[in-house]
């Protein structure tokens, strides 16, 4: 607890809004998972938890303005996969995550779909996989930029299996998606929600997903491992605070977020958007940021992947 903090004033919290820094812009699908959080936190706790996107930078911006905040509990930070690349592919940041901040919750998670257009001659990953071995360097990926979860999730892919694809950066996912639709482009990582749609449509074919278990949403697509490529690369979201937030405040809040997260309707409401409500402690979620933060650090160092 930090000096002078009595626990009498940490029961009192919160007593006036609490700011919630998301460092990506509004309206993505990080927003809704976010804004259903923070209305439930201002409905238990009696005051309004108010979203600021602040994007920019990998990330960066939104999440040093976070770790510039007093440590009383009044500014949370959103956290996701991006940065924990941006942990090892920005080093002179002036911050980092696990110095900077304390873990509070973990919120959600949902897997990417692995998609080729649909003229591509593979019907399965094995055969996708032997295409690209028999013409190295002739196939692309796209990203939606350098250091990206669908960039790192191409890497990974690429390390697992031997091969030689092209990784093709876009400024934003629109453009990726638009140009593998099209035909420029032959493979994709993307996310379940996005690309189901164009998947049964006919538009791009769906050869493997990336989670654990098979996608609620895409039960008949074969998990990468089922092919026999252990590539797990997930989409998550979770919340920190800075670092010396009194402990009390941290275990509040993850008690009032995990009480959200294993709701029913709250699952059935998510799982419609190919996401699952994750609870965990926060000390669990530390160690997940820690395991995440390693396991892109080896795929950036092994690729030689940098950043402008």
């Amino acid at each position: 607890m930090s000096p002078g903090l009595s626990p009498a004033w940490a029961q009192d919290y919160p007593s006036r809004p609490v700011k919630v820094i998301m460092p990506f812009g509004a309206g993505g699908p990080t927003d809704v998972f976010t804004r259903a959080i923070a209305d439930e936190l201002g409905k238990s706790l009696k005051q309004a938890f108010v979203m600021d996107n602040r994007p920019g930078a990998g990330t960066i911006i939104g999440t040093d303005a976070a770790a510039k905040s007093p440590p009383d509990g009044y500014t949370l930070l959103m956290i996701s996969a991006t940065q924990t690349t941006t942990e090892t592919l920005a080093p002179n940041k002036p911050f980092k995550l696990l110095r900077d901040f304390v873990p509070v919750a973990s919120v959600m998670s949902s897997e990417l779909v692995l998609v080729v257009h649909s003229s591509v001659p593979a019907s399965n990953v094995k055969e996708f996989v032997a295409l690209a071995k028999s013409k190295p360097g002739a196939l692309n990926y796209a990203s939606s930029g350098p250091g990206s979860n669908y960039h790192m999730a191409g890497e990974l892919f690429k390390n697992l299996t031997g091969t030689d694809i092209v990784h093709v950066p876009y400024k934003g996912s629109t453009g990726a998606r638009n140009d593998i639709i099209s035909g420029q482009i032959d493979m994709m990582f993307d996310s379940v929600p996005t690309m189901t749609q164009m998947i049964e449509a006919g538009r791009v074919r769906a050869l493997g997903t990336t989670g654990k278990v098979r996608s609620t949403i895409l039960p008949n697509v074969p998990t990468l491992s089922e092919s026999g490529i252990p590539h797990e690369a997930t989409i998550w979201l979770g919340v920190m605070a800075p670092a010396g937030t009194p402990q009390p405040i941290v275990d509040l809040l993850n008690t009032e977020i995990n009480a959200v997260l294993v709701r029913p309707e709250v699952k059935a409401a998510w799982e419609k958007l190919g996401a699952v409500p994750v609870a965990m402690k926060p000390g669990e979620f530390g160690a997940f940021v820690q395991s995440e933060i390693e396991k892109w650090a080896k795929v950036i160092k092994d690729n030689g992947i940098k950043v402008d």
